[in-house]
């Protein structure tokens, strides 16, 4: 069954790796969760396999990155047949290696393009091809600009599920941390973009914190997408499910949820991955709490030393007062 778009981490470049989702997945069934984005040319061309994941990471949706929609088209479909549960065009990332490649946000100023890029890939593939997008790129920020955006790509391309981030992007001047926190959210103008296209499938991402606001953004939207909230509090991703999509499953304690990991870290180091690798997901695991600041110093000191094995994120646990019911 196709994953909601209820609620979904955001792709996150050097962030959102397999060790992380893995993570993310043991505290949320539910989440959707998008790899970082990888380029058509990664995967066509690149040294490695880009399209790897852990089985146990569904529902999981591919990021891809291109223009070209022969290219898209390729990759979509090896995607498809690794199991992918969605395709994700990238037209919000606002890096300059981006725009040199001619993708990501600099696309929202090609909508007969995206269409293209979109259609050809959902000729090829039976699952959801879905893009995400900004509000606007420099001073093509005008809200009739970004309904023709969406008209254009659904419409011509077939696209019928956006997640849109309330920020523009701008191309020139601001570096991608920036374009995240610098361009002012506008979070009415997604909200009046779903009353417009009722009949598509709309997320919302941007500067979302708590389960408050993505309640509130629900009131509105089909989902809510949260980003670095999810990453730097990981432990949010222990309530999504009881909070989103009435579970009765017990809410994992941070205690349960480092000794959940433990196979996997095993199984991974055995097949050569670095512990510093996986366990730097985890570092904010214990945000706010007594010992978590002796948690994420022991792990940092540690995980990355020759041959450090799980009984450096055992005794980083061990720093977390055991009277603590956490």
């Amino acid at each position: 069954m196709y994953p909601t778009a209820r609620f979904s981490v955001a792709p996150m470049l050097d962030w959102t790796d397999r060790h992380c989702r893995y993570f993310h997945r043991l505290m949320s069934k539910e989440a959707l969760l998008y790899t970082e984005m990888v380029t058509t040319g990664a995967i066509i061309h690149g040294k490695g396999d880009f399209l790897a994941y852990n089985e146990e990471e569904h529902p999981l949706a591919l990021q891809l990155g291109g223009s070209n929609p022969v290219d898209l088209a390729r990759c979509a479909k090896l995607a498809a047949e690794r199991g992918y549960d969605e395709i994700n065009l990238n037209v919000g990332c606002p890096s300059d290696r981006v725009q040199n490649g001619m993708f990501g946000a600099c696309l929202m100023g090609e909508a007969d393009l995206v269409a293209q890029c979109v259609a050809a890939m959902r000729e090829v593939v039976d699952i959801p091809v879905t893009v995400k997008t900004r509000i606007g790129i420099d001073d093509q920020d005008s809200y009739e600009f970004l309904t023709h955006f969406i008209q254009t790509v659904s419409e011509k391309g077939g696209c019928d599920n956006f997640t849109i981030h309330a920020r523009k992007a701008w191309l020139k001047g601001l570096s991608p941390k920036e374009n995240r926190e610098i361009p002012e959210l506008d979070y009415p103008r997604v909200y009046q973009l779903k009353q417009d296209f009722p009949q598509l499938t709309m997320a919302i991402n941007g500067g979302i914190k708590t389960f408050d606001e993505m309640e509130q953004h629900l009131q509105h939207l089909d989902g809510v997408m949260v980003g670095r909230e999810a990453y730097q509090s990981p432990y949010l991703m222990a309530e999504v499910d009881q909070r989103l999509f009435g579970s009765d499953r017990p809410v994992m304690k941070r205690r349960e949820v480092v000794e959940a990991m433990y196979p996997y870290i095993e199984r991974q180091l055995a097949n050569g991955s670095y512990l510093g690798h996986i366990t730097r997901h985890m570092l904010g695991l214990f945000q706010s709490m007594p010992g978590a600041r002796q948690w994420r110093r022991y792990i940092s000191e540690n995980a990355h030393k020759p041959g450090a094995g799980i009984e450096v994120v055992q005794q980083a646990l061990a720093k977390i007062p055991a009277e603590l019911d956490v």
